[in-house]
């Protein structure tokens, strides 16, 4: 994979993080939880998972995360609008009041721009995804069920809660459904898709489990290249993910009883927010606040 495709997969995963965050900001803790974010953070490495879940270490923005989380809301506002006034001009009449309510949520997200030219260059890049989304699909003919949906599950009585945000969910008059996220990044290569697949699976099967339905269709819209990924998942794939969801919290649990959160160094290292902190470079990471582990897990390390 590209330096570039490795850093545009570690921008979606902090868009999908800011989208939860605005979404569940108001809403009380609950039980331990796991979404396709954070379940690719512990595959990646789990000393990553550690500084997230476990430490809950803030990260610094960036543009094109914030441009991200951005786009996300036009598009989610956009079908408030009548049909017919679905167009591109809306939509990115809808930047500037977005903006506002994104810097009045993040005032730490100013900082990203020094200068007015800065911003207004960031803003017209934001422009350009939300008129590569109108070459995709038509929105005028769209009535979507469902907006930055909440979904959730039990894995099982003693499992965590499975859980996340879906963009929007589209149900067909013969009742099929579709499951559709969008990405501000580029498409992945041929081969490379199975990340952005495992969280639409993932999604699939929160549905699959709540509501007895199994999603007709799983749709990626990529603006970075303007490219659909599709994919029709099936009962059997729906076992499988099961089976491998039941795996990564196996290991999260083991990692939480031992106290080993070992790095595993990739090139996606690069671009990650605690590097400074990570001892496979030679970081030292904070010590782990009391009781911290069991209210983010549910498991007591061992003594």
């Amino acid at each position: 994979m590209s330096s570039d495709a490795l850093e545009l997969e570690v921008v979606d995963e902090a868009v999908e993080d800011a989208v939860e965050q605005l979404v569940t900001a108001d809403r009380p803790p609950s039980r331990p939880g796991l979404s396709p974010s954070r379940a690719n953070d512990f595959l990646q490495c789990p000393q990553l998972f550690r500084f997230r879940v476990i430490d809950r270490l803030p990260e610094p923005p960036s543009p094109a995360a914030a441009r991200g989380t951005l786009v996300h809301a036009v598009l989610e506002h956009l079908f408030d609008l009548p049909a017919l006034e679905r167009t591109v001009e809306a939509a990115q009449a809808l930047l500037p009041v977005q903006w506002e309510m994104l810097l009045e949520r993040d005032p730490s997200i100013g900082e990203l721009f020094t200068e007015p030219a800065d911003l207004t260059e960031w803003l017209t890049s934001a422009e350009a995804l939300l008129a590569t989304y109108f070459t995709l699909e038509d929105p005028t003919r769209l009535e979507p069920r469902e907006r930055e949906l909440m979904v959730s599950t039990e894995l099982d009585e003693n499992g965590p809660q499975l859980r996340g945000i879906i963009d929007r969910v589209d149900v067909a008059p013969n009742g099929w459904v579709r499951v559709v996220d969008y990405k501000t990044g580029k498409s992945p290569r041929a081969g490379f898709e199975s990340s952005a697949l495992f969280q639409m699976r993932f999604y699939a099967y929160v549905i699959w489990r709540t509501r007895g339905i199994l999603p007709k269709r799983l749709q990626l819209e990529y603006l970075g290249d303007g490219v659909v990924l599709t994919h029709e998942p099936s009962e059997s794939e729906m076992a499988t993910i099961e089976a491998r969801v039941r795996s990564i919290w196996g290991g999260i649990e083991d990692a939480a009883r031992s106290g080993d959160w070992r790095p595993r160094p990739s090139r996606l290292c690069d671009w990650c927010s605690f590097k400074a902190l990570c001892p496979a470079f030679g970081g030292t990471p904070p010590e782990v606040p009391a009781g911290a582990v069991e209210r983010s897990i549910g498991v007591a390390p061992a003594a």
